[in-house]
C-alpha cells in the first residue's frame, strides 16, 4: 500500500543488517558423544604381543575413529577422535575378561573426552608377577611394563600416536594441531604420518647441539631429576642411579 508523505523529510537512515552473534567456543576434544553413531567408522586393528611370567600372549584390539566438530576462536573446526575400543570375540576366556571390561571403560572415556588420561592411568597399574615385555622404544630397545594392563595401555597409546592423536610419549596433541592434521588429510587424501626414527634422532641431535647438554627424555620417579639416554636407556642425570632398564 502506497503512503503519501505530506511533511518535509529532514533526515533518514538505512537500517543495518543484524549481525549474528559470534559462536561460543566448544573444544572438540571434550565434546561429549552420547553413543557410538550408527553405520561404518574407520578403525585400526592391532595385534598385541607381550611376554610375561606366564609366557608369550597375543591379543587383538580394534580402535574406531570419527570426525568431531567444535568451535575454536569463533570458527567451526573438525578433528578426529577415537570413540570405541573393541576386543573381538573368539579370544574370550576367563583371563581375558578384564580386557573386555577395560575396553568398555575406555570407550566411555573416549566418548566423554578424557581418554588420554584414562589410558595414562592404566599405564600405572602394577601387579606382583614381574615385568612384562612389550614393544620397542624409539631407540630400538625392548620396553618393560609393570603389568599386562600397563603393556596393553602402552600399545593403545602407540595406536593413537600413529593416528596423530597423541605424541610419542602418550601426551595429548594440542587441539589446534589436530585441526591442522585433519584438514591436511582432507586436502591430500592421506592421513598424518609420524616422523621416522631417523627424523626423531636428527631432531634430538639438533636440540643437543643447541643446548650443549644431553636431551632430557623425562623425569626420575625416584628423585624427580632429569632423565637422559645412556646406552639406549633412560637414566637419571641427577646421579641417584635410577634406570628404566634396571
Amino acid at each position: 500500500m502506497a503512503v503519501e508523505i505530506t511533511s518535509k523529510i529532514v533526515s533518514y537512515s538505512v537500517k543495518k543488517a543484524v549481525e549474528a552473534p559470534p559462536l561460543a567456543d566448544e573444544n572438540p576434544l571434550t565434546v561429549r558423544i552420547p553413543s557410538r553413531p550408527e553405520g561404518t567408522l574407520e578403525a585400526v586393528s592391532e595385534k598385541i604381543s607381550y611376554v610375561g611370567a606366564e609366557g608369550r600372549k597375543k591379543v587383538y584390539l580394534l580402535v574406531s575413529f570419527m570426525p568431531v566438530e567444535g568451535v575454536l576462536g569463533g570458527k567451526r573446526v573438525v578433528i578426529e577422535r577415537p570413540v570405541e575400543f573393541f576386543f573381538p570375540s573368539g579370544q574370550l576366556s576367563s583371563e581375558h575378561q578384564w580386557i573386555t571390561a577395560t575396553m568398555r571403560s575406555l570407550s566411555l572415556a573416549a566418548r566423554g573426552g578424557y581418554v588420554t588420561q584414562a589410558v595414562a592411568d592404566l599405564r600405572k597399574v602394577a601387579w606382583d608377577k614381574g615385568l612384562v615385555r612389550c614393544g620397542m622404544n624409539r631407540w630400538g630397545k625392548p620396553m618393560f611394563h609393570d603389568s599386562e594392563v600397563a603393556a596393553i595401555a602402552w600399545s593403545i597409546q602407540q595406536i593413537l600416536y600413529r593416528r596423530g592423536f597423541l605424541d610419542i610419549d602418550g601426551n595429548q596433541v594440542p587441539v589446534e594441531e589436530l585441526v591442522s592434521r585433519y584438514a591436511q588429510r582432507l586436502a591430500s587424501g592421506h592421513a598424518w604420518q609420524p616422523p621416522t626414527p631417523e627424523e626423531i634422532a636428527h631432531a634430538e641431535r639438533e636440540a643437543h647441539d643447541k643446548s650443549g647438554k644431553p636431551t632430557v627424555v623425562g623425569y626420575c620417579p625416584e628423585c624427580n631429576g632429569e632423565l637422559i639416554m645412556m646406552d639406549g636407556c633412560p637414566t637419571c642425570y641427577a646421579g641417584c642411579g635410577w634406570s628404566k632398564c634396571g
